[in-house]
């Protein structure tokens, strides 16, 4: 399968890079970008797709840089923007055709994957309406299918979970990771339980460069002996939150009992090593923008 391959790519604004001399290859499958606001996720899907030239480096696909290949990258290109736009007026099938017309489509794939996309995001019943009356999360599904109506061999999804319900998340991350085969899938969310569900890999990504990747268990792995619980009374709790970063705070049965979930290496006296999961990898790589140790 070709892939598509990031040689030393670098955007700066002014002193400012937003995305740091990146190489990384990305194949079959799905991949998933975690990183925190800021850290240059949105800039790099942007290359990726073709909208942002760089400021240094290339991107390829199949071997050939994506901006020599020109249409015929983007018809095999499916992205949806963080800030997904449409017009309120038209409704869901309307728009659909509309972007598939612009993409090229013939009318009988234009039927096909129309009626084929509406029942995968789940607004077949809301043909009618006009996307004004779609709630946010109805809107981002319509987004998530217009970016799957060619059929891409590329698919980019800049925080597809944003808006969706706990239902509808499930539903997506059935429909790509039925989607992926055979195809590249790079998806950002800041909800970590998405892409730790289908991801085949994980890309940490931080202040322009990506920091590490692996699997969600190789992911995991790194944050071993990083991760923590305490049992204790609700004053000790107050000032252990004021100290470490916390995943995880509950109070236990009746009284001031409260266990917390520490991510540190320096752990407090009665702490038990937990098992870590992929949020815990992502808080140990972030604590520094909280001050926390």
């Amino acid at each position: 399968m070709e892939e598509l391959q990031l040689q030393h790519l670098t955007k700066c604004y002014k002193q400012f890079a937003a995305v740091n001399d990146l190489t990384l290859t990305l194949g079959e499958g799905v991949y998933g970008l975690l990183g925190a606001n800021g850290a240059g996720k949105t800039t790099l899907m942007r290359m990726l797709c073709g909208i942002l030239e760089p400021t240094r480096g290339t991107v390829r696909w199949g071997g050939t840089e994506i901006a020599r290949l020109g249409e015929e990258y983007r018809a095999l290109l499916g992205y949806l923007p963080q800030d997904f736009g449409c017009y309120p007026d038209f409704t869901g099938p309307e728009f659909l055709r509309y972007i598939a017309v612009l993409k090229g489509l013939t009318p009988a794939e234009t039927r096909r994957r129309t009626a084929q996309l509406l029942a995968q995001v789940g607004l077949e019943e809301a043909g009618r309406k006009k996307l004004r009356a779609y709630s946010g999360g109805m809107r981002q599904r319509l987004g998530i299918a217009q970016a799957m109506l060619n059929d891409p061999r590329i698919l980019i999804l800049d925080e597809p979970t944003a808006g969706l319900d706990p239902r509808e998340r499930v539903r997506f991350r059935n429909l790509i990771a039925d989607y992926a085969k055979g195809r590249t899938v790079l998806l950002s969310t800041h909800i970590v339980s998405d892409v730790e569900a289908i991801a085949d890999k994980i890309l940490l990504m931080k202040a322009g460069r990506i920091v590490e990747e692996g699997t969600v268990a190789q992911m995991a792995d790194t944050a071993r002996g990083k991760v923590w619980t305490v049992h204790t009374d609700a004053a000790t709790a107050a000032r252990l939150e004021a100290v470490y970063t916390v995943a995880n705070l509950r109070h236990t049965g009746a009284g001031d009992g409260v266990e917390l979930r520490l991510i540190t290496t320096d752990p407090p006296e009665g702490a038990v090593a937990v098992e870590p999961t992929l949020e815990d990898v992502y808080l140990w790589h972030f604590a520094d923008e909280e001050g926390k140790s």
